[in-house]
């Protein structure tokens, strides 16, 4: 291995990293994180933080558990890989199938199609979405509506869907037929409405005028996150998403479930889907699946799809779509343990419990500092500081303000995640009590730097 002075010297040099601009990354040398303990990572300096970004949703169960990397080292053992496409599968990749079918009955998955990483899943679901209408006789059913401020994702599919003029722009012309309708953002709507209820209604509105417009005969699908994520985590109403199910239903249109962030706990409940009583046709999983320590996805499908697919005799129902990666054994391996461990350690109770006082303290902080705008968050660890220049205009704060906030934080001993004027909280769901307080302090003391 190089010596850490060689690291630091060729620090965003050679490597052009994701969401990032290359040239200020050299300018502003991202942290180099080189270790990780429980809910803590450790930097190449020594210094060590509380990680509330949560790798990147996806490291549920901390750095430490040791049964799934055991797993991993198992299966490397064993085998280390051997492609699923036809004629040819793996044991962990059946043994998984079976337990995520089971786990997620409530869902009423049915089967799982394996992916690499959540932006695969989505791509992976707005095919076989419109595939299903092809194999039921409405081939001009191709169009897909979401909404705005989601994110689904990089891939062509998944930029064209995602709701965030950010990951769109410079990729731009993207899929044809993709439109979106208004997010349930209390703080910033076109409606102009607070009331979540109200406003969650209004959103429902407005996707049945767009199903109109557009003619429900030309639709596939609707594709949500049951709580958007990397939008700035803004919970629906409660009505929100039962009220979608019931028109995709009427207009005959697939829901499609975006759970990359949110299935495996991070909510309070074991999915967004199931924390609003709701049945996608189709729900997209990665990340905490296999707890971030081995890309891994998987598409579940529900008995709607299953029963076209599977009762198809033209010949037109076969997937023409995979990865090589489809069905890892190494990942498959890892998400069977995993699972047993997100179970063992019942997660989604911890996630609620303190995800509780998280919001509580972030809405303390809210009283005390002016420049948090809005507290969004309330259901499991996942919450946001949404930071204005002025509270009156809802100006958002400039960059500048945000990275002291930021490196405030991370001297008093967390890493923060800033996306524009939010911070976005998504901590690992083994979090203590003692942890939640420390975020809590850290914060603090970030908008206290700025005077």
């Amino acid at each position: 291995m190089k010596t850490a002075n060689f690291i630091k010297e060729n620090n965003a040099r050679q490597f052009w990293q994701p969401m990032t601009h290359p040239a200020d990354a050299q300018a502003n040398p991202p942290k180099i994180i080189t270790g990780a303990s429980g809910v803590r990572i450790r930097d190449i300096d020594g210094h060590e933080t509380i990680d509330a970004v949560g790798g990147l949703w996806n490291v549920n169960l901390g750095y430490s558990n040791d049964a799934v990397k055991q797993a991993i080292a198992g299966q490397l053992d064993s085998l280390p890989y051997y492609s699923t496409f036809r004629g040819t599968t793996n044991d962990a990749a059946i043994e998984l199938a079976y337990d995520l079918c089971d786990f997620f009955a409530p869902e009423g998955i049915q089967r799982a199609f394996y992916t690499s990483g959540g932006s695969d899943s989505v791509e992976t679901a707005l095919r076989l979405a419109r595939q299903y209408h092809k194999l039921r006789g409405q081939p001009q059913r191709t169009k897909f509506l979401s909404l705005k401020k989601g994110y689904h994702g990089t891939h062509f599919g998944g930029a064209s869907v995602n709701g965030n003029n950010k990951f769109r722009t410079d990729y731009e012309p993207l899929l044809p037929g993709c439109f979106h309708i208004p997010a349930p953002y209390t703080y910033r709507n076109p409606f102009n409405e607070t009331d979540p209820a109200r406003l969650a209604q209004l959103c429902a509105q407005a996707l049945e005028d767009e199903i109109a417009f557009q003619g429900a005969e030309t639709i596939a699908a609707f594709i949500m996150e049951p709580i958007l994520g990397a939008g700035g985590v803004i919970p629906p109403h409660e009505s929100f998403m039962p009220m979608v199910r019931e028109i995709c239903d009427r207009n005959g249109i697939l829901l499609i479930a975006d759970e990359v962030i949110t299935a495996f706990g991070r909510t309070g409940a074991w999915s967004g889907s199931r924390l609003w009583g709701v049945q996608p046709d189709m729900m997209c999983t990665a990340k905490a699946i296999t707890n971030g320590y081995f890309p891994f996805g998987a598409v579940l499908i529900g008995a709607r799809m299953t029963e076209v697919f599977e009762g198809d005799t033209s010949g037109k129902g076969a997937i023409s779509h995979g990865y090589t990666y489809s069905g890892h054994p190494v990942g498959a391996a890892a998400a069977v343990v995993c699972l047993k461990e997100t179970l063992k350690a019942d997660v989604a109770s911890n996630a609620a419990a303190r995800g509780a006082e998280l919001y509580s303290g972030l809405q303390a902080l809210a009283a005390k500092h002016e420049m948090i705008g809005d507290v969004r968050g309330g259901h499991g660890l996942m919450a946001a500081l949404e930071v204005v220049a002025d509270r009156a205009s809802k100006a958002p704060a400039n960059a500048a303000t945000m990275n002291t906030v930021y490196e405030t934080a991370y001297r008093a001993g967390v890493m923060l995640r800033i996306s524009g004027p939010n911070i976005i909280l998504s901590p690992p769901l083994v979090l203590s009590e003692q942890d939640v307080a420390d975020i809590l302090s850290a914060l603090d003391a970030g908008f206290t730097a700025l005077g």
